[in-house]
């Protein structure tokens, strides 16, 4: 894949239109990933916009740092989970906060951070390297029942049950270890008739691993609490969401805030052409709030 398809930021019109990035502004990419975002945003804020971006994964935040050293010191890296926006934030008055909660193509295409059964890779998953605890770790010492509660409530995984039992009667005879591994358990867990038809069978497995493993529900409620009053008056807090679980997190965090008036009655979906040359961002969900 190259650099450009990698860079490619979700949404970045819509974000542009409602984050309103403005000459003299402040804001935080509380996502930095690749810096497709943050880019436009310094670019929309000539000549002296400044964005700080957050990114606790040490390899995207270097790749980030030389994509972005042309904006000299109008961007800062700031190497910390955006859930460590009340400590790591030097800026008290915000214009724009942007979260965009999509996995990162880096990482996702990077076969050896075990995101994807694609390629047989290590069952990792941390975008943190430093995280204590790996995917692998969490299914060969959860019991059972914790993990078929993972499957259910960060998957929405309705075959939860059977799963984790095919897992712990797997893990008795070898540990599992590898990408591969655990989809074809998954894979030989859940009946046929009850297989989806449009994703693989694994997908709802992956993707409630990886929000276990990185806490990002956790994260997530605590910048929701947080971030709002790092806001300036009339500044715009955007948020891209990914499945079910954050885009409902989001909207009632929004609903129920005071200080908070929700612009975006609905989600802002991506267009179908957007979704043509960027797959990835066929499930992404943009919802803003301004402070009052």
């Amino acid at each position: 894949m190259t650099d450009e398809k990698l860079h490619i930021p979700v949404l970045p019109q819509e974000v542009l239109d409602w984050l309103q990035p403005k000459t003299g502004g402040r804001y935080v990419d509380g996502t930095l990933g690749l810096g497709g975002h943050t880019e436009l945003i310094l670019r929309h804020s000539d000549p002296d916009g400044q964005v700080f971006g957050f990114e606790w994964d040490h390899q995207a935040a270097q790749l980030a740092q030389a994509r972005l050293t042309k904006f000299g010191n109008r961007f800062q890296l700031i190497s910390a989970s955006y859930a460590q926006i009340e400590a790591k934030c030097p800026e008290q008055s915000l214009n724009g906060i942007l979260l965009d909660l999509g996995v990162s193509s880096l990482q996702f295409d990077s076969p050896e951070r075990g995101f994807s059964f694609m390629a047989d890779a290590p069952l990792d998953m941390r975008m943190n390297r430093k995280l204590p605890t790996s995917a692998a770790d969490l299914i060969n010492s959860l019991s059972q029942e914790d993990l078929a509660d993972i499957f259910y409530n960060y998957g929405e995984e309705r075959q939860a049950r059977r799963i984790a039992r095919f897992i712990e009667e797997a893990r008795l005879i070898q540990p599992i270890t590898s990408t591969r591994q655990l989809a074809e358990i998954v894979w030989q867990a859940i009946p046929r008739k009850y297989q989806p038809k449009k994703i693989h069978p694994a997908t709802k497995v992956f993707q409630a691993l990886r929000i276990a493993v990185n806490r990002e529900l956790d994260n997530l409620a605590k910048v929701l609490v947080d971030a709002p009053h790092f806001l300036a008056s009339g500044a715009r807090f955007c948020i891209i969401t990914f499945h079910s679980l954050e885009d409902r997190m989001v909207k009632q965090a929004f609903l129920s805030n005071p200080d908070l008036r929700v612009l975006t009655k609905k989600p802002i979906l991506p267009s179908e052409i957007e979704v043509q040359e960027n797959p990835r961002s066929r499930s992404a969900k943009l919802r803003v709030a301004e402070k009052i």
